[in-house]
């Protein structure tokens, strides 16, 4: 009689992290349009049940979509033009002939951002108005952060991109008399922002529906923080230690560690935890709502900054004299409510109160192979967490992050004593040791492995998305080549899938929901 465990009965899954950027295809800049349904059909088909995104914020400087300009509103680089009602895309097409290589925002913002401006100011004018009803709508509904986004990216556009704190005072402090100024001064730009959000969420919502159709479940991300030039800072000084006059108090960042002596000063602001607590950490509860609409699990960034968050003084110029102060803890994760979809981005300086905390609120943690390999009296650490044979069930496992290495890129770094180690343990040639990797990682007993498309292609480090710390053309801006996702790497990784159980239909068969 065959007895089968508890362990061979639950679900796994494996997914795919690539940003919207990231596909291929016309307008310099990766859409939601046709080009993102082809793939994620050829992954769907492939056993991948799991898309992994980046946040989906408006960027501001340096690009980062962890640096957003609102924590509520859509970026609007990632709309489809051909898509929009009265857009002239000839224009784009004109100025953008190739479709791959490195997304140049500069150009992107310029080009794209004149043409769909032009097509808003079209459709509020040629748009029947029976035919507004869906605009008017959206903006009803979203009003409660619609309005503050339209107008504070319409000063930020007429004050030439300077920082809301260095605005006139009445704007900056938000004087209830110059607001209402700048809304009828600002009346048009703040329209055509409105229906640039309303574009950018009708595409959005139809390409969810589109992946969820498919069996792919849409993972999503919320930084912990907001950007300091941002419209969550201007609206919410409040919440966040930020002085009279607008300016930070204090700065977010990281300790110094083994890979950076002075750490590193993120710049952020960091949260007034107490004036969040009085009205229950509704400003919180919005923003995970919001999220939660667009995508169907939550990855939350710097975890560890809820049990503690190393605070540095504002005019620091490293991160060397911060200290750790205690956050809200399960507190504000208690008023979320229970059985939220949340995946606990737990790296970095990693306590027992944060591992605490994690498993309290049952949340999956992270494990990153590439941190690994670290040679132990010149073998291998077998008991390293980081290891596949290690994992539990409640994790997501990946080869890397968009902030590491590529693992191909990595694999080349390595010293001959590392590299010797990696073939040892995955027992093969130079050559496969990232599709080894991703073989370990299916097979493992984590709940979800997810890995970056690079790894996928077999990029080397021409392809990594992120080099943390740095501001650069290189970051944030990889895209796929036309063509680059191969049939026999599909093949490959289906295999895999279907080998370790990680399919929809192998879930089905296990029972799973």
């Amino acid at each position: 009689m065959l007895i089968m465990s508890a362990m061979e009965t639950k679900p796994r899954y494996c997914g795919i992290l690539i940003h919207p950027v990231s596909f291929p295809g016309p307008h310099g800049i990766g859409c939601l349009g046709d080009e993102a349904r082809q793939i994620l059909s050829r992954l769907a088909a492939s056993g991948v049940n799991l898309w992994q995104i980046l946040p989906l914020g408006p960027t501001g400087f340096g690009d980062s979509p962890y640096a957003s300009r609102s924590t509520f509103a859509g970026n609007e680089l990632l709309i489809d033009a051909r898509q929009v009602p009265f857009a002239k895309t000839s224009i784009l097409d004109s100025c953008f002939t190739e479709q791959c290589g490195r997304v140049d925002y500069e150009k992107v913002r310029k080009y794209k951002m004149m043409v769909l401006f032009t097509a808003a100011d079209d459709f509020l004018a040629k748009t029947p108005s029976a035919e507004l009803e869906g605009f008017e709508a959206f903006c009803k509904e979203n009003s409660w952060w619609l309005d503050d986004y339209a107008l504070f990216q319409s000063l930020a556009d007429f004050h030439n991109d300077s920082r809301w704190f260095l605005w006139p005072k009445g704007e900056a402090m938000r004087s209830p008399d110059v607001i209402e100024a700048c809304n009828q001064n600002q009346h048009d730009q703040i329209m055509r922002y409105k229906v640039l959000q309303y574009f950018f969420f009708k595409q959005w919502n139809e390409l969810h529906s589109f992946a969820n159709s498919l069996g792919l479940k849409i993972i999503g991300d919320i930084p912990i923080f907001v950007a300091a030039d941002s419209v969550d800072a201007w609206t919410n000084r409040h919440l966040l230690k930020i002085d009279k006059n607008g300016f930070q108090t204090e700065l977010s960042g990281v300790p110094p560690d083994a890979f950076c002596a002075e750490g590193q000063l993120w710049g952020n602001p960091v949260y007034n935890w107490n004036e969040h607590q009085k009205d229950g950490f509704a400003w919180w509860r919005r923003r995970v709502e919001q999220t939660l609409k667009m995508v169907d699990i939550v990855r939350i960034d710097h975890f560890r900054g809820f049990e503690a968050c190393w605070e540095v003084p504002a005019g620091s110029k490293n991160a060397i004299n911060g200290k750790w102060v205690k956050g809200p803890g399960a507190k504000l994760f208690s008023s979320f409510g229970k059985g939220l979809p949340v995946i606990a981005e737990d790296l970095g300086v990693i306590t027992p109160a944060v591992e605490a905390l994690r498993d309290g609120l049952g949340y999956p943690g992270m494990k990153i192979m590439q941190f690994a390999f670290n040679a132990q009296d010149g073998g291998l650490d077998a008991a390293n967490d980081y290891l596949p044979h290690n994992y539990d069930y409640s994790c997501v496992a990946y080869t890397g992050t968009h902030d590491n290495e590529t693992t191909r890129g990595w694999y080349d770094h390595q010293n001959p004593e590392i590299k010797d180690l990696v073939r040892r343990y995955l027992q093969c040639p130079d050559d496969d040791v990232v599709w080894q990797m991703i073989r370990s990682i299916m097979q493992s007993h984590a709940e979800y492995a997810v890995f970056p498309m690079q790894d996928l292609l077999g990029l080397g480090n021409d392809g990594r998305m992120n080099q943390p710390s740095t501001v650069g053309s290189s970051n944030w801006s990889w895209r796929m080549k036309p063509g680059e996702l191969a049939d026999w790497m599909l093949d490959r990784f289906s295999g895999f899938a279907s080998i370790y159980g990680r399919t929809n239909d192998a879930n089905r068969r296990k029972g799973a929901r």
